[in-house]
Parts: C-alpha cells; structure tokens; sequence
C-alpha cells in the first residue's frame, strides 16, 4: 500500500526514517529504477520508510515551456501504480510552481528534512535543483555529511552507448520503436488512465471497447496493437485502435480504445493500464461495419497468438 501526498509537511507524521529518492522519475525507466531501489532495499533493511519525492507539473511546463515535452510518459496516477508495484511506501508529489521554483537548494532541503526526519536520500548523480540548479551532487553530498543522512548517488544507465533517458524514450514511441523503448523501461510502455463511455459502436458489431482517456500521456503512432491490460486486481489481454477511427467517426479526435478478450464487467469510471505489445497494423477506412468487424476478428487473432508468449508482456 503506498502513500500519496502533496503536502510536505507529513514527512513529521511518519513513525519510522524515511529513506527517500528525489527526481523526476518521468517514466520510471531502469535509471530512475536504480535511484528508486536504493531507497526500497535500504528502507527494507533498516526497518524505515521507503518514498519518493517528484513533482507536478512537469517542472519545465513553469520554468521553460518552450522546452517541456507536451506529453508526458507518465502522470502522476500512473507514477503512483509503478512505484507501487516496486515496494515504494510513500509518494510526495510536489505542486511545481513559479514560486517553488525560486527556492534555493538549501531552502529546498530544508523543507524536505523536516525535524531531523530523512535517514536516506537517493539521487541521480547528474540531477540538478533549486534556483539556478545549484544543487548538484557536491552540494548535497555536503548537506548529507552536515545532517547526517546517507546519500547514494547512482550513476546512469547506459544502453547502447547512451544513458537512458525520458527524452530518449519519447524519441523512440514517437517513432513507433516499442522495442527500443521496452528494452529502456525494463517493461513493455504503457497507457494509464479511466475508462469513458463512448458511442458503443463497437457492441454493435461483437467488440465492444473501453474508451480510455489517457490524459497527457505520450501516444505512440496510429495503428492496431496487441495489448494486455491491468484493472482491479486482474490482468487481461487484448486489442486496441489509436487514432480517429475513419469507418465510423468523422472528427479527427484521436482515441484509445481497447478490446477486452472474453470480459464483459462494468469497467467505466475505473484507472486501466494498458500495456502495448505488437504494432499489428495501421489504421485505415473500411467500406462499412462488415468489412471492419471481419478485419478486427483477423486482428484479435493476431493479438492473442501474440500474448500467448509471456515474454512478449514481460
């Protein structure tokens, strides 16, 4: 069971040190995982407090939109399901402001080490914070040494002969490259938000789908992909369309949609995950209902052949 909170001051309600790892953690990609693990195997260890310190918004949507991605590849809900599943305890989500941003890094770390309270801080060694973005590595492994807290400071993780990256992995979704970016994340990438009512189009014709708003979460490019999806306490595989859905839809709103395969429960209004497998093909326009139930039976086909290796959703 984890913790989330936005307001600071319950770090001084917690019974046991708290062992924390500060970033941005956009993703939660095998770099972020090394910071991460530190503080859940230390907090383990030593009987304490394992969590996480992030920020939303993404903090250069404030200090240099022109510079922030416009999506993201995990909201905060999303962050709240991984870091779960990786044994964090607590989530401190810090409302990213003009003003916050004007914090010194002392002021910063004062605020986090309330009342003697950290026994741990977990750190890229190349992350950077405060005003000016003063705070690099030397600067908090000197504050650490000062309140007595243990600091690891982790390395990057290099694959391919770069370290890995947020920025990388949207590079690589955007291109439709999930290989690339399953290999980056140690997981398959994934879509995390509530499922709306739709035009139940798809009932019509024996597929109906979850309509999934999936927030500012990065959308990989149109097409049909084999997925599988985390809901509730269940796991189930699938099919999905990204895209404007031309047979029977004339806006140009893109949409996520997903076909659950032999599972008929109430979902609307409930958090879904959806893990994307194999790009199966693009989306294009069929001459009428007919033709696209034919062409989604060929597609469900695919999709399950393709989840019947588990590697596929490892």
């Amino acid at each position: 069971m984890i913790t989330v909170t936005s307001d600071v001051t319950e770090i001084r309600s917690l019974t046991k040190p708290l062992h924390l790892a500060m970033g941005v953690f956009d993703g939660v990609h095998l770099g972020h995982q090394e910071v991460i693990q530190q503080v859940v195997e230390e907090a383990k260890a030593a009987e304490g407090i394992s969590g996480v310190l992030t920020f939303d918004p993404f903090p250069l949507q404030v200090i240099a939109p022109d510079r922030a991605p416009q999506r993201i590849l995990a909201n905060i809900a999303h962050k709240k399901r991984l870091l779960a599943e990786m044994g964090v305890e607590f989530l401190l989500v810090i409302p990213f402001s003009a003003d916050f941003a004007k914090l010194s890094a002392r002021e910063f770390l004062d605020l986090i080490h309330q009342d003697g309270s950290l026994a741990q801080i977990s750190i890229g060694e190349d992350w950077k914070f405060g005003k000016g973005r003063e705070g690099k590595l030397d600067y908090v492994r000197q504050y650490c040494v000062d309140k007595g807290i243990v600091l690891s400071a982790i390395p990057p993780v290099i694959m391919g002969g770069e370290r890995i990256s947020s920025t990388r992995i949207r590079q690589a979704i955007r291109d439709g490259n999930l290989s690339a970016a399953k290999k980056m994340l140690g997981r398959n990438y994934s879509l995390f938000g509530t499922v709306e009512q739709g035009a139940q189009i798809g009932r019509t014709i024996g597929f109906p789908t979850a309509n999934i708003d999936t927030k500012n979460e990065l959308l990989p490019p149109d097409g049909v992909y084999a997925v599988r999806a985390k809901l509730r306490d269940r796991v189930v595989n699938g099919v999905a369309n990204l895209g404007i859905r031309p047979t029977v839809s004339g806006d140009q709103q893109r949409k996520f949609e997903v076909h659950l395969f032999d599972f008929d429960e109430e979902i609307y209004g409930l958090e879904i995950e959806v893990l994307l497998g194999k790009f199966i093909r693009a989306e294009q326009k069929f001459d009428g209902l007919d033709a696209l139930k034919a062409q989604i039976t060929e597609d469900s086909i695919a999709a399950r052949e393709f989840a019947t290796d588990e590697c596929n959703f490892g």
